[in-house]
């Protein structure tokens, strides 16, 4: 049988509007001739006495694990989940969480900013023709998508609230995604919110309903544009890092065709 793979995730790039000034990654390239020099003295030779006189090339990171596609685990909410238990950490989320059926939702109509509540999940489930099952992974296709690395990227796309992500933890749900910035919607729509109604809830909604049911999403996802609601295997296994609130992933759709 044929396989066709399809790739959820942006490129991690410096330069771009990916996130917001402080969090932007910054990556130092380390070329072939520094890699003569630092990989030579480690040999006991000369950098000319490597072949072409070429060492490795490699590169230097600063970046925080929510830069990139990546996965953020239940740690990164709050301390606690499902009403009171520790939450865990990236290292402690289980694999068979990262690898399921995919269901994409496609929210690109709604209006930047807007919070997607539980009715429209719902009402996009019957649209589709797919009752959620425990283990599916539910992709959220937003306005988001298509402006990764523009100026607009994190003002653009809709965000899932509270009850909308309980109703889908409710359901045995635990990973999602969205080719948004954030999984709430963007952060100068939670700021304008806040601040028309007094509601200081609002802040985080999603992420918070982490605290009263375990689940991990995915931010920054790429080309669910181009997926099918149904008919594909997610796999997004996260980086292991030690205690972390996040891992990045490289996140993929794998069709049996």
């Amino acid at each position: 049988m044929a396989r066709r793979i399809v790739d959820l995730s942006v490129t991690l790039k410096a330069g771009i509007k990916s996130d917001p000034p402080p969090l932007l990654p910054k990556i130092r390239y380390l070329d072939h001739a520094h890699g003569a020099k630092d990989f030579a003295a480690m040999l006991g030779i000369e950098p000319s006495e490597m072949l072409g006189g070429a060492g490795p090339a490699s590169e230097e990171l600063d970046i925080t694990t929510h830069v990139g596609t990546h996965l953020d685990a239940p740690w990164h909410y709050h301390p606690t989940m499902n009403n009171g238990e520790r939450a865990i950490t990236i290292d402690e989320v289980p694999l068979e969480w990262c690898m399921g059926p995919g269901v994409k939702l496609d929210f690109r109509a709604l209006p930047d900013g807007h919070v997607v509540t539980a009715a429209e999940i719902e009402a996009e489930f019957k649209r589709i023709g797919h009752d959620l099952k425990p283990g599916d992974i539910v992709l959220v296709n937003t306005s988001a998508g298509l402006r990764y690395g523009h100026d607009d990227y994190l003002s653009k796309g809709c965000g899932i609230g509270r009850e909308a992500t309980l109703w889908l933890t409710d359901r045995g749900m635990r990973v999602c995604g969205t080719d948004a910035w954030s999984w709430d919607t963007p952060l100068i729509h939670q700021r304008r919110q806040i601040a028309e109604t007094g509601n200081k809830a609002l802040a985080w909604e999603g992420h918070k309903a982490g605290a009263e049911a375990a689940y991990c999403h995915m931010e920054k996802l790429s080309n669910l544009e181009t997926l099918p609601a149904t008919g594909y295997t997610v796999c997004a296994f996260p980086v292991k890092v030690e205690k972390g609130s996040a891992g990045w992933v490289r996140a993929v759709a794998i069709f049996d065709e």
